[in-house]
C-alpha cells in the first residue's frame, strides 16, 4: 500500500477493549463491519464491467474474500454473544448509497479511500481488544483488505495518468465520502460513553483518520494539496463537477454502453503479450 501498517498505526496509550465490559459496544461495530462485508456482492457488478482480465481476476477473487468475511464478522458476534443487527444509516450510505458509476470511481472511492478507512477502523480494534480469538480473526482479514486497498491505489492512479481530467471529480467524491465519515464519527462522540478508554479518544483517532486518507489521496495524485489549502471555491466546484458530470453523463452510458470484457479480451495485454507457440501441435498416432 501507499502507506505503510506504521502510518496507519495510532497510539491508543495502552487503553484495551474488554468482551464483557464492552460488549454491546463491540456488538454495534462488528454489525457496521459486517453490512460493509455484505456489500461484497457489488463485486459481481465490477466482475461484469471490468476492463481488463487483470481486473476481472481481481474482483472474482475478492468476492470470494468478501464472503469469508461475512462469516468471520459472524463469529465475532457469536463470540461475543451479541446477535446480528442493521447497520447504521451513514455506513449504509457510504457503503452502498454512494456506489459509484465507473471503474475509476470504484477503484477510488471504495477500494482506495473507502476500504482504507475500513482498514484503520479494524487496525483499531486489533490494537485494543483483549480477546485472542478475535484478534487472530481481524488479523488474518486485514491482509485481503490491504491488497484490496492496493488494488485500488494503483488503478486510480493509472486511471489518473491516462485521463488526468478525472482527477477534481474523484476529488469531489472523496470529499463527500470523507465528509460521511465524519459524521459518522460526530454520531459515535454524542452517543458513546466519554469516559471510556479508548472511546475518550474517538476524536483524536478520526482526526488521524482523516489525514491518512489525506496522504493517500495526495499520493495517488487525487489531491494536489491537503485539504486545509482548499479554499470553500475548490471543494464545491469539486463536488458539483463529481455529481453534475455523473447525472449528464447517465444518459449517454444508457445508450451508448461500454464494451464488456467478452468483447474486447482478444486485445487485452495478457492475451495480446503472450507468446507465440514454438511449435504447432503434433498429433499423436
Amino acid at each position: 500500500m501507499l502507506l505503510s501498517r506504521e502510518e496507519m498505526t495510532f497510539d491508543f496509550g495502552g487503553a484495551r477493549l474488554h468482551p464483557l465490559r464492552d460488549r454491546a459496544l463491540l456488538g454495534w461495530m462488528m454489525n457496521q463491519f459486517l453490512y460493509g462485508e455484505v456489500t461484497g456482492i457489488q463485486c459481481g457488478h465490477w466482475l461484469y464491467d471490468a476492463p481488463d482480465l487483470a481486473a476481472a481476476r481481481f474482483f472474482s477473487r475478492q468476492a470470494v474474500e468478501e464472503f469469508q468475511h461475512v462469516d468471520n464478522f459472524l463469529r465475532i458476534l457469536e463470540l461475543l454473544g451479541e446477535r446480528p443487527g442493521a447497520a447504521h444509516p451513514m455506513v449504509r450510505f457510504l457503503t452502498s448509497g454512494m456506489m459509484p458509476g465507473t471503474f475509476a470511481e470504484h477503484v477510488c472511492l471504495e477500494m482506495a479511500l473507502g476500504e482504507g478507512f475500513v482498514l484503520m477502523a479494524l487496525y483499531g480494534v486489533i490494537d485494543t481488544i483483549e480477546h485472542d480469538e478475535i484478534r487472530s480473526i481481524l488479523q488474518r482479514a486485514v491482509k485481503q483488505e490491504e491488497r484490496h486497498v492496493e488494488f485500488g491505489e494503483q488503478r486510480t492512479m493509472g486511471e489518473i495518468a491516462t485521463r488526468p481530467a478525472l482527477r477534481r471529480r474523484l476529488l469531489g467524491l472523496s470529499l463527500v465520502s470523507t465528509w460521511g465519515v465524519k459524521r459518522l464519527g460526530g454520531f459515535m462522540r454524542s452517543r458513546l460513553p466519554a469516559d471510556h478508554p479508548v472511546l475518550s479518544q474517538l476524536p483524536a483517532f478520526l482526526d488521524f483518520t482523516v489525514a491518512c486518507a489525506q496522504e493517500r489521496l495526495l499520493r495517488m495524485g487525487v489531491l494536489t494539496k491537503p485539504f486545509a489549502q482548499l479554499s470553500v471555491v475548490e471543494k464545491a466546484a469539486a463536488v458539483a463537477e463529481a455529481y453534475g458530470t455523473s447525472l449528464l453523463s447517465w444518459p449517454v452510458r444508457k445508450l451508448r454502453p461500454r464494451k464488456r470484457l467478452t468483447e474486447i479480451y482478444l486485445n487485452d495485454p495478457e492475451v495480446l503479450h503472450r507468446e507465440d507457440p514454438k511449435e504447432p501441435l503434433r498429433l499423436v498416432r
